[in-house]
């Protein structure tokens, strides 16, 4: 392959436009990625929509839950950020949030190293006219070079991972870090009862992954029936509620205090990114219990809320932004080790990459057509 396609956005509420670049050399410390298949996440859709707060490169290419195989290497990089070999034909990832490693955060506080002041953004702040021009995975290759940018982690997948499965464990890894900060606050006792805000792809995972790790029953407020909340079902939840028929958060707060039991949740964790989840989800808790919110990526703006009720109903109230290096890992091994116990597959629609491809992908994600759009550059490595 001579010359590799991208895809590239001029500005928020443009359409894909597939670029075509020379394939580049590749020095010591650098690899080229082939990519199998890359989803398409709610911050993409939001960043299209204008929403993102911060100042973009436009044109560049978004996309960063990716998974693909490395195709080929220099001599000097020999192994994952975890200490696993690397060889050509390697299965691996690549988060889109990279912490230098210097800072003071990466230094001083590692465990929120996610708020590192000079990251490196796959999919977000590499623009396309840095070359080689391959900088986000809606993309056929992506690089990686680890002396122009130091901050780049890779993750080698195990061999035998399908690289689908793979995708998933970026947005997986971000469930887990938010339920993480929920037990080490004593919030997620084991045989916890949980309720998910939003059914989306994140509301998804992180049903399994309240699971993996220790929850005894999981509720989900979503919509639409199909296919999220029968989707939802599919991956274990007891219950859902239907925000599409339960239409007034009273209505909704009085049935899931009825299908949770008792004085209401032990932990809720909002994955919805709609501004009014969080004063609603408050109610869906017992007195003393936890709430997680991760859903609120992007600034969807101020809502009304009355504090006197995170004061008397004696709550905890953490926010989790992405993830860490070392979070990653857990994702992988989660994945790996849950294989058989969910059906990750039906989370998963595929496109073609190509312009009309791509705009499918997010039109269907937008119109909650489907759980995951998944876009695929490479169909074969699927079967690998």
């Amino acid at each position: 392959m001579s010359e590799i396609r991208v895809a590239t956005f001029d500005g928020p509420g443009a359409k894909p436009v597939i670029r075509t670049v020379p394939k580049p050399a590749v020095p010591k410390k650098a690899a080229l990625i082939r990519i199998g298949c890359c989803g398409v996440c709610g911050t993409d859709l939001h960043i299209l929509k204008g929403h993102w707060p911060k100042p973009l490169p436009w044109p560049f290419t978004l996309g960063h839950e990716l998974a693909g195989v490395i195709v080929e290497k220099g001599p000097e990089l020999e192994t994952d950020w975890t200490g696993q070999t690397l060889e050509v034909g390697s299965k691996v990832m690549l988060p889109p949030l990279m912490p230098c490693g210097q800072c003071d955060w990466c230094r001083r506080y590692p465990e929120q190293a996610n708020k590192c002041l000079t990251p490196v953004y796959y999919g977000r702040y590499l623009g396309f006219e840095k070359p080689p021009h391959l900088w986000g995975g809606w993309a056929e290759m992506v690089y990686v070079d680890l002396d122009m940018l130091p901050g780049t982690k890779i993750y080698k997948l195990p061999d035998d991972m399908p690289l689908l499965l793979g995708s998933l464990s970026e947005p997986l890894t971000s469930c887990i870090r938010g339920f993480e900060r929920a037990k080490k606050a004593g919030g997620f006792p084991w045989g916890a009862s949980v309720v998910i805000q939003g059914t989306g792809p994140i509301g998804i995972l992180a049903i399994a992954a309240a699971y993996e790790m220790g929850a005894g029953k999981v509720i989900a407020v979503g919509a639409p029936e199909k296919p999220r909340l029968e989707l939802a079902r599919a991956f274990g939840a007891v219950a859902t509620v239907n925000i599409e028929e339960c239409k007034t958060a009273e209505e909704r707060i009085r049935r899931v205090r009825e299908l949770v039991g008792g004085y209401g949740a032990d932990l809720v964790m909002d994955c919805s990114g709609h501004p009014t989840a969080g004063p609603e989800g408050v109610e869906f808790l017992r007195d003393g219990g936890t709430y997680v919110e991760m859903g609120q990526f992007t600034d969807a703006g101020p809502v009304l809320t009355n504090w006197h009720r995170i004061c008397t109903k004696d709550v905890t109230i953490l926010g989790s932004w992405a993830f860490t290096a070392n979070d990653i890992p857990l994702g992988i091994r989660m994945l790996d080790r849950a294989r058989e116990r969910y059906p990750w597959r039906a989370m998963q629609t595929l496109f073609p990459f190509d312009a009309a491809g791509v705009q499918a992908a997010i039109d269907a994600a937008n119109a909650m057509r489907v759980v995951k759009a998944t876009i695929v550059p490479d169909e074969k490595l699927l079967a690998a």
